[in-house]
């Protein structure tokens, strides 16, 4: 392909030392109210159409509604809104043509995330008619035939090339008598599907990639009652689907990333004493991935998309996260532009999307952020090489108001490479302590940290915090050893993991010795289990959504509503956190409500009422449990919330109960 290896983590341009990254006067900077970093971003996505003429925006209203905008670019009028609602928020959208876009409604939330609903829509860009393609409302579906029932859903959006039909779209109905998804052609126009012509399909599909004229390439049958996969490929032309593997779901051999239209299938493969993933593509001959990689970063596994060109003319670069975002164009004329713009918008990530890409006539969308700034977006037009501005993400943020992001690596206690993400606080002078607090997240088989604005962490170095935020093991991101290393780990290494960095911030100068442990979900968990395990190091816990009954958390319980899938409980689970059976000594003795008589320091505990991923009778029992012990937590339960934060005055409040809390048990000597 002519991609150099990436032989080293890409490092920020510009990013500030850690001796000096407080900036100059923040001590006499007024305290930033909580509304600064919980409100809603102003613009949530920006999205250019398919020949680039009309730019896509979904904008929120008086921080309350998502409208969704089109801006012509061959004009002058303003920006037209082509979908609102009062009640509800336009959360994803796409285009199917320059004339027509499809969209999703559901409820904006707190960090960078949404609740969908069921349903899709279409909407023309000229007269704004809209089409409701799938139901929305399941009692809607079983009273009308206009549109698809809510057991569909999209699949692909086809990209506009010869052969492929400007108004449709792939979409898949799930037979759960069958366990399949079945993927059909449906004309945004009309609502009509048709079938699609492609070799009979394996059975038990549930996951789908197609390509760029939505022909169906690979397909994977799920067997969750066995916790086995099996993945199949479709070559260009090919009369019947080959197995490319049979695996465990909790341990695939390789990952697809994506496909090219050439019938090149890209997947990434662990590899090397870390086993971090790289990215290469897979040999059909060996039935293999290839032995050579096409980009892997030391340190980290390859984290990322591919950067595809206009219909024919392939793949042109691969975008992927180290200790920050970085794009490796293998086009000449993108490499240039990616080169000019870095120059122009020094310090950022610079994130490219482009339609006749490196052309003269080239459109070109940059989404250019930073540590200290959720970022804006700008266009740039080849011909007549002139830059635009065309929305900022969070316009009440002031980069010169926020804090810094740094990314260290420092050895656990027993010598594993451990990833550990910094924000530094405002108004503590260079080289002195700070008060810190342990941001532990949630997951917790994910990759937490990344070189970018996050909404906790600012708010919390505003008050004058060091946040430390670990990437423990069991995280992925940083090899299938460091995510591996967790199994069964909850409460004990994992738990080491967090008191490590702290140690380590204190030995470095950058902590002092008053550090409390904060976190949501696992992070919540994570917090109860560092007051029982570590309570000489933390003076407090904040945990919200947090799990607090193992053994609840791993088998259900009849009358606790949950929505664990069953797969998770059967075989997931049990090889992940530990068997309720044969790991029930050990589950006991890492279960906070079971241990809270051993936790002495101050709890903050925050529930979501109709939360089913960690139900609120987590909370309960883990706050009588203290109470029992003597030791009551300031305890709050939000009516209409569940895994997290969707109302602006929920996110105010607890914001507020947080800041109140850290400073009377961290501020004081």
């Amino acid at each position: 392909m002519g991609w150099l290896h990436w032989a080293q983590s890409c490092a920020v341009a510009g990013a500030m030392a850690l001796a000096g990254m407080a900036p100059a006067g923040a001590a006499d900077q007024p305290r930033l109210p909580a509304e600064t970093f919980f409100r809603h971003p102003a613009v949530l996505e920006v999205k250019l159409s398919p020949s680039g003429r009309y730019v896509g925006i979904t904008r929120v209203h008086d921080n309350r509604r998502a409208a969704l905008l089109v801006v012509d670019l061959q004009g002058s009028e303003p920006a037209k809104v082509v979908a609102f609602y009062a009640k509800q928020d336009v959360v994803w959208f796409d285009w199917v043509s320059d004339e027509r876009l499809l969209f999703r409604l559901g409820k904006i939330e707190p960090a960078r995330s949404t609740t969908h609903l069921p349903g899709l829509y279409a909407v023309e860009v000229a007269g704004g008619k809209t089409t409701e393609l799938i139901c929305s409302e399941i009692q809607t579906c079983l009273q009308q035939s206009d549109s698809l029932r809510y057991d569909h859903g999209l699949l692909a959006v086809p990209r506009q090339q010869p052969g492929v039909r400007a108004d449709e779209v792939v979409v898949g109905q799930l037979d759960f008598q069958l366990r399949r998804i079945e993927p059909k052609w449906l004309n945004v126009q009309s609502g009509l599907v048709r079938k699609m012509d492609m070799p009979k399909p394996p059975e038990r599909v549930m996951q789908w990639l197609f390509d760029s004229k939505g022909q169906p390439r690979v397909a994977m049958s799920l067997y969750d009652d066995e916790g086995r996969g099996v993945l199949h490929w479709l070559a260009p032309g090919a009369e019947q689907w080959r197995q490319l593997a049979s695996f465990k779901l909790v341990d695939p051999p390789f990952t697809v990333m994506g496909v090219s239209d050439d019938g090149q299938l890209y997947v990434t493969e662990p590899r090397g004493p870390a086993r971090e993933a790289v990215l290469t593509t897979f040999d059909f001959t060996t039935g293999k991935p290839a032995e050579r990689p096409i980009v892997q970063a030391p340190g980290f596994d390859f984290h990322g998309w591919l950067m595809h060109g206009d219909p024919g003319h392939g793949v042109l670069g691969v975008s992927l996260h180290a200790d920050s975002q970085v794009t490796v164009w293998t086009d000449p004329a993108m490499k240039k532009f990616q080169e000019e713009t870095d120059a122009r918008l020094p310090g950022r990530v610079n994130s490219i999307t482009c339609r006749r890409c490196g052309a003269p006539d080239m459109v070109a969308l940059v989404h250019a952020y930073a540590d200290r700034d959720p970022g804006r977006y700008l266009l740039y037009r080849a011909d007549s090489k002139r830059w635009e501005n065309v929305a900022v993400v969070m316009p009440g943020v002031k980069a010169q108001q926020m804090a810094g992001v740094d990314f260290q690596r420092i050895k656990a206690r027993d010598g594993r490479d451990l990833p550990v993400w910094l924000t530094l606080p405002l108004g503590v002078e260079p080289g002195k302590p700070a008060p810190a607090v342990v941001l532990a997240h949630g997951g917790p088989w994910v990759r937490n940290g990344y070189w970018r604005w996050e909404p906790m962490a600012q708010f919390l170095a505003s008050r004058g915090y060091l946040v430390i935020e670990p990437e423990f093991r069991g995280s992925q991101g940083y090899g299938d050893a460091h995510f591996k290393a967790g199994f069964k780990q909850w409460g004990l290494a994992m738990q080491d993991d967090l008191a490590d960095a702290l140690l380590w911030a204190r030995t470095a100068g950058l902590a002092s010795d008053r550090a409390c442990v904060m976190g949501a979900s696992y992070g919540g968990y994570a917090t109860a289990m560092g007051l029982v395990r570590h309570p000489e190091l933390f003076r407090c816990g904040v945990s919200w959504v947090g799990v607090a009954d193992l053994m609840l958390h791993l088998e259900g319980g009849f009358f606790v509503v949950d929505d664990l899938h069953g797969y998770a409980r059967r075989h997931a689970y049990p090889e992940m956190v530990g068997d309720t059976k044969k790991d029930a000594a050990q589950l006991i003795e890492t279960s906070p409500v079971h241990q809270a008589a051993r936790i002495k320091a101050p709890m903050l505990l925050a529930y979501g009422a109709d939360d089913v991923r960690v139900p609120k009778d987590h909370g309960r029992r883990l706050r009588d449990a203290l109470a029992k012990a003597g030791n009551p937590p300031e305890y709050v339960e939000y009516d209409n919330e569940g895994h997290g934060w969707q109302q602006m005055g929920t996110r105010l409040d607890f914001a507020k109960r947080v800041e109140n809390f850290l400073g009377r048990h961290l501020q004081a000597p």
